[in-house]
């Protein structure tokens, strides 16, 4: 099962409809995605559009692979099962949230080799492509090592 997660603040319609349209066209109904307050109606998926916090994580665990858009919440959750994750960043000048700030640190950790990021409908296929024909490879643990509090902090003192 593929989960897709678009955190229960905003609708996402743009990250579902590519989801939909990939599952559609790849024939897919093994996909579960979280819409949040959305009113957008997918063809292909199975829609929730809030769950509790256990049943989130229940989600999680039964995929074997996580669409999400770029909540550093959803983010983590996804990181600390090491299930394979494919980010796709809310833009702020799209209206999809306040500012470019999911951009921005979907970048940096897709650099980091922590998540994969998408940024059109086609990348999404691409990505999601490879990452089924490979076993998983991303885990971090439940709580934050050293080393990665030392480049937050010296991050947040450097912007």
């Amino acid at each position: 099962m593929i989960f897709v997660t678009v955190g229960a603040q905003m609708p996402f319609d743009r990250l579902i409809g590519w989801v939909d349209d990939w599952a559609e066209a790849e024939r897919r109904n093994d996909v579960v995605a979280q819409i949040g307050p959305s009113q957008f109606a997918p063809n292909r998926l199975e829609v929730v559009p809030f769950m509790t916090p256990p049943e989130f994580r229940a989600r999680i665990d039964a995929a074997h692979l996580v669409i999400a858009h770029a909540g550093m919440g959803s983010i983590i959750e996804v990181l600390q099962t090491g299930k394979p994750l494919v980010v796709v960043p809310r833009y702020g000048d799209r209206g999809e949230t306040r500012n470019d700030h999911q951009v921005v640190s979907a970048r940096r950790l897709s650099e980091e080799g922590l998540i994969h990021m998408a940024e059109t409908p086609e990348e999404l296929a691409r990505v999601v492509a490879e990452l089924e024909s490979q076993p998983p490879d991303t885990h971090i643990a439940s709580h934050a090592q050293e080393g990665l509090l030392d480049r937050i902090r010296d991050y947040a003192v450097g912007a």
